[in-house]
């Protein structure tokens, strides 16, 4: 096991900050990244885990070792009477991975198309859209709990219910750093329904007929394409801030307030009905889109993404979310949250 010394991490996040690793070494197989680990515990330095990079502001060099995981593989394991599950490693692209399904007669994904990174972060996040959330198809995942009470590295495989899949959230978020995704196993429906219940993507396939799988990836991949910049030629991290969750009261107080108010009806807590905000309208109606700090701003197409034109960094991004979250708080009350980890974390 070789690491390399003051290594660029610039190509592996997407808001492309020129930020580097004391110690960096990339992980092909679940025996290496378990050296690396006990390397890092064996040094007493400090370790972080990397995967494409999309779902990460890196505020300033990350000391320790950096864990870049690229274990590969992705494969149809078994089909039941209902479901196809397929096993797919940690490092495999995640748009890559949707297309592969596709071409492979497993349709069920493509409404996730075009979400930068990779498979293992997904469930990480619960990455969603269009009404489709990987949390929904995923049957198991192995991962490496590196936090046990003896201090011994443990590998262990969480089932669905074990994740606590919820909007954007999971048990990986509850617990950061403990555990490491090494596979995701998916159970997708052999049954399949096209998802059309988001009216742009409706609107978008409505004189197709028949609707195969192909024209929602397709779909999908123009919508977003539309909405949202490359990361290869404008750095940002997708949707930066989560659509905050508010409860009937409140909802309807803001919508007698803002008669405009973009809102959609959310999961029922407690018998209590919820209501998602689109924090994009917010931020768009308090005046940010399009909305500039040195080469730090707001996409002018999309409000809820924030951007680097070249020469910004993380420091400089988090102070810009702290003050569109002061605004949005003082107008409308409700607060967002970011959905890009810090690195580091302290």
């Amino acid at each position: 096991m070789r690491t390399l010394p003051n290594f660029s991490l610039k190509s592996l996040n997407s808001f492309g900050f020129d930020i580097s690793a004391e110690e960096y070494i990339a992980v092909a197989s679940s025996d290496v990244l378990r050296q690396a680990i006990d390397y890092a515990k064996s040094k007493s330095m400090p370790w972080y885990v990397l995967g494409g990079g999309s779902n990460l502001v890196i505020h300033e060099n990350l000391p320790g070792l950096t864990i870049h995981v690229h274990i590969m593989g992705k494969k149809l394991v078994t089909k039941t009477s209902s479901h196809a599950l397929v096993d797919v490693g940690a490092g495999e692209n995640w748009h890559e991975f949707v297309q592969w399904t596709l071409d492979n007669n497993l349709p069920g994904l493509e409404n996730l198309a075009l979400i930068p990174g990779t498979c293992g972060a997904a469930p990480i996040q619960n990455i969603g859209a269009y009404g489709s959330e990987i949390g929904q198809f995923i049957d198991s995942i192995e991962v490496l709990d590196t936090q046990q009470d003896d201090d011994e590295l443990r590998w262990q495989t969480l089932t669905k219910a074990d994740c606590q899949f919820k909007y954007r959230h999971s048990v990986f978020k509850d617990h950061p750093g403990r555990y490491i995704v090494t596979q995701v196993r998916l159970a997708i429906p052999l049954e399949w329904c096209p998802n059309l219940q988001y009216a742009e993507l409706a609107k978008h396939t409505s004189n197709i007929s028949p609707l195969l799988p192909l024209d929602i990836f397709e779909a999908v991949c123009k919508i977003r394409q539309a909405k949202l910049p490359d990361p290869k030629v404008l750095g940002n991290a997708g949707s930066f801030f989560h659509n905050p969750v508010v409860d009937e009261s409140t909802y309807l107080s803001l919508k007698e307030k803002f008669p405009n108010l973009v809102s959609f009806p959310s999961q029922t807590v407690n018998g209590q009905a919820q209501f998602k905000l689109a924090a994009g309208w917010l931020i768009d109606q308090c005046g940010f889109k399009g909305y500039r700090q040195g080469d730090i701003g707001v996409y002018d197409k999309q409000a809820l993404v924030l951007v680097n034109h070249g020469h910004g960094n993380g420091k400089e991004l988090l102070q810009l979310a702290t003050l569109i979250q002061e605004k949005i708080h003082a107008v409308y009350g409700v607060d967002l949250t970011q959905e890009p980890m810090n690195l580091p974390t302290s």
